[in-house]
């Protein structure tokens, strides 16, 4: 199962679970190598402003899939009615021909096996082009490929603290993240990232960051599309 999920977007057209932040980026860049996409998705909170798993805005989202060069499809869901919602999204990219539904999921059992699930029952393949990787590899790749990502979320109860917001992910940073302890990937929840550029964007975003925002053990940097982006 492990080489199949690496490698089920071969020679088939695709539709990427998109988060905006670097491993849902990154699997997206791998798939492509082997397959042909044909739109995104991405699942929104229930007021449809943001995303549901990175809490970034419409602005971003949208500039990432021009950016990217695909349809973008979004749905708005609570936690009870998401897989319906998810599942229903995937049905729209299976009219444009998805074959196969790409993630960027590294090692977590209950995302793989919820992700088969949906996949099971809209009748799509499962690739995680991430699956089982090693996480600090995984991380400089990405970097060495020339994404560049911003911190905008992290997690003040796991190490990460208000002055890692708006950094930039680069193999020295990494490095300082792993001698403190912190996870490369960010796996356990420490931080999240968006990304502004890389090798699947035809041109990188200019952003503007906001005022920090705090709730409960969180803190986050809205970023902003420059006028010019949007």
């Amino acid at each position: 199962m492990l080489t199949q999920w690496n490698t089920r977007a071969q020679n088939r057209k695709f539709v990427a679970s998109y988060s905006g932040g670097k491993d849902s980026s990154f699997a997206l860049y791998q798939a492509m190598q082997m397959g042909e996409p044909v739109a995104l998705i991405v699942m929104l909170e229930e007021q449809g402003l943001k995303s549901r798993s990175h809490g970034m805005s419409l602005d971003i989202i949208h500039a990432q899939a021009k950016a990217i060069g695909l349809p973008i499809y979004t749905a708005s869901a609570t936690w009870q009615d998401y897989e319906n919602q998810f599942i229903q999204l995937l049905q729209k990219a299976q009219a444009l021909g998805a074959e196969s539904l790409v993630t960027g999921d590294i090692d977590l059992k209950a995302h793989a096996e919820w992700n088969q699930s949906v996949c099971d029952k809209s009748e799509l393949s499962l690739c995680m082009p991430l699956w089982q990787r090693p996480r600090l590899k995984i991380v400089h790749e990405f970097i060495q490929l020339g994404f560049q990502s911003i911190i905008v979320t992290v997690n003040l109860n796991l190490g990460m603290t208000v002055e890692d917001l708006g950094q930039v992910l680069s193999l020295e940073y990494v490095d300082q993240l792993v001698a403190r302890g912190i996870d490369p990937c960010g796996e356990a929840g420490e931080f999240h990232t968006t990304v502004i550029d890389g090798p699947i964007f035809k041109h990188p975003l200019s952003v503007v960051k906001g005022d920090i925002l705090y709730h409960e053990n969180y803190a986050f940097l809205p970023i902003e599309l420059e006028k010019r982006d949007i």
